[in-house]
């Protein structure tokens, strides 16, 4: 790639706004649309969110469990997603959540990151909690490829808080040791890192120094979840970075009319960014 994630983030978000529009085909969501709960639907799912917003929205994220369920079939519906968001002009989060150690570490970032695999998009989430170090691999095929990373450091689930909030000897909490580490990476990136880490719109409070990361907040949980893009300022002041909010279902719940997706995604769109102005932010919720 011609250019680190972290720029072609920034220009992207000045562009189009903040929001990552969430393509979950989960087989509620199938049922709902009228498809049927196979690769056929699935791929009508996915397509027509394309469609819909693809070009429309700076960032989508397709979560790959939902494709991967439904086997081979389904992952290539996943690479032909991947493809066709990009060639709309998106730039692509693969939400695969990967984590493991050493080569097998080694072999998910190839699957996501490497610039021949059709898995890759732009960016991937990563777990990080059989230690920040086990990412390595991941970190420095990111760096050779220019692809992002998101690392998950808060999320809303009510179990993830027994680990995350946890304190380290040190007194510092693990979710703020995985921010701290992203930042390291960012450390002096201009006009941003391509370490971005993964916090819920919907946690309450996050009690996170947030001020040295220089990187992208990915925000899951606004809309249908329970996050309001009020919860954002409140949750995410003093960042020196993006926050780019995720929506899903609030989005997909209007579908399968491609008309009415698209509306849903351009009015979320604009009530993300107008926070953002309203705040003294171009674009998105950067300080």
């Amino acid at each position: 790639m011609s250019e680190f994630f972290g720029a072609r983030l920034a220009a992207k978000v000045a562009a189009a706004g903040p929001l990552v529009a969430g393509i979950d085909p989960h087989p509620g969501l199938l049922s709902d649309w009228g498809l049927s709960i196979d690769v056929n639907g699935l791929e009508r799912f996915a397509l027509t969110c394309v469609e819909a917003f693809g070009a429309e929205v700076a960032l989508v994220k397709p979560q790959a469990a939902f494709f991967e369920a439904f086997g081979s079939r389904g992952v290539a519906v996943l690479e032909r997603t991947i493809a066709e968001a990009r060639a709309a002009g998106a730039l692509v989060i693969v939400d695969a959540k990967r984590g493991d150690i050493g080569s097998t570490m080694a072999a998910y970032a190839t699957a996501f990151l490497s610039d021949d695999s059709p898995l890759a998009g732009d960016a991937v989430t990563l777990s990080p909690y059989l230690g920040f170090g086990s990412l390595d691999p991941a970190l420095e095929l990111s760096e050779k490829t220019g692809r992002g990373i998101f690392v998950l450091a808060l999320t809303s689930n009510k179990e993830g808080a027994s680990v995350q909030r946890a304190r380290a000897d040190s007194g510092v909490s693990i979710a703020q040791s995985i921010v701290d580490a992203a930042a390291e990476r960012n450390e002096s990136a201009k006009p941003l890192g391509h370490v971005g880490v993964v916090i819920g719109a919907t946690v309450g409070r996050t009690e996170l120094d947030l001020s040295r990361l220089n990187g992208p907040v990915l925000a899951p949980g606004l809309g249908a979840q329970g996050g309001t893009v009020a919860d954002l300022r409140r949750l995410f002041g003093g960042i020196s970075g993006l926050v780019l909010p995720n929506s899903s279902r609030d989005v997909l719940r209007h579908g399968p009319d491609v008309a009415a997706l698209r509306a849903a995604a351009v009015a979320t769109r604009e009530s993300v960014r107008e926070l953002g102005e309203s705040a003294g932010v171009a674009g998105g919720f950067a300080s």
